[in-house]
């Protein structure tokens, strides 16, 4: 069932955002190399408490983190490990659930250890814009087809990397997951219509080489690429408003309306 949300609760999953968006400007002060992936789940769970948060993620079907970790071909879902050092060049996808009070928010921020390189950049670059292009597409009237035909075209036909199919984004709030699912590929015009109220997450997950993906057998939650191929992604939780799409997991409100990668990262 999609539920709608009042002003009020979309105000109050903006305060969860707030925390989440602080958080990743901490994990963006961690990661260099040679520190374990297991730093940053360690870092979740002191910030949430801090702030007052839930780590909304733990006992989800059985996970047992508030982070997942997920470095170079892990598409999602990689555990946060003690014995996984990060090292120059690797690629790390930090996503996370806050729980403030009952307001839900979820977001994923991607991040390169030490020095990156140019075909890592260029895959930062169109994983992020394809996010944004997405949120676009997020207007009163609109279809999820909208937002997912944007993306795909974007990332496929434009720059011809694998946008993955298997994960998806979805409503959120007052649960984790609920309807609609969110397909980051699709046809315009097609898919339920959105409308005030809605609150989603958008999250491309894109790959450097073809879009398919296989289940890591020893853990059975985190996804990797099924060429082996370094994948990327980014996710912000929207609200749906007559004004046009709010989010609110903004780690930076002035770049966020100015933006494409090319612009924010001058």
């Amino acid at each position: 069932m999609i539920t709608l949300k009042s002003e009020r609760e979309i105000d109050e999953m903006a305060k969860s955002g707030a925390i989440l968006a602080g958080f990743h400007h901490e994990v963006r002060k961690l990661i260099k190399p040679g520190v374990s992936s297991w730093e940053i789940e360690k870092l979740a769970r002191r910030y949430y408490k801090e702030h007052d948060a839930i780590a909304e993620q733990i006992g989800f079907e059985g996970y047992k983190y508030a982070t997942c970790v997920s470095v170079n071909d892990e598409i999602c879902h990689g555990f946060p490990r003690k014995n996984l050092i990060l090292k120059d060049g690797d690629l790390v996808k930090v996503d996370t659930v806050v729980n403030y009070h009952g307001a839900m928010s979820d977001s994923c921020w991607s991040y390169v250890v030490g020095k990156s390189t140019p075909e890592l950049d260029k895959l930062m670059q169109v994983t992020h814009d394809a996010l944004y292009l997405g949120i676009d597409q997020a207007q009163v009237g609109n279809r999820i087809g909208d937002i997912g035909a944007a993306i795909q075209h974007y990332v496929e036909d434009e720059n011809g990397f694998g946008d993955v199919r298997e994960f998806i984004g979805h409503g959120i709030g007052p649960t984790m997951h609920e309807s609609p699912d969110v397909p980051h590929y699709g046809v315009a015009g097609k898919g339920v219509r959105l409308r005030p109220g809605m609150t989603i997450t958008i999250e491309p997950m894109v790959n450097l080489g073809d879009w398919k993906a296989v289940m890591d057998d020893p853990n059975g939650w985190t996804a990797r690429t099924a060429d082996g191929s370094v994948s990327c992604q980014f996710e912000h939780t929207i609200a749906i408003t007559t004004d046009g799409p709010k989010i609110l997991t903004s780690q930076d409100p002035v770049t966020d309306r100015d933006y494409l990668w090319s612009k924010s990262n001058d």
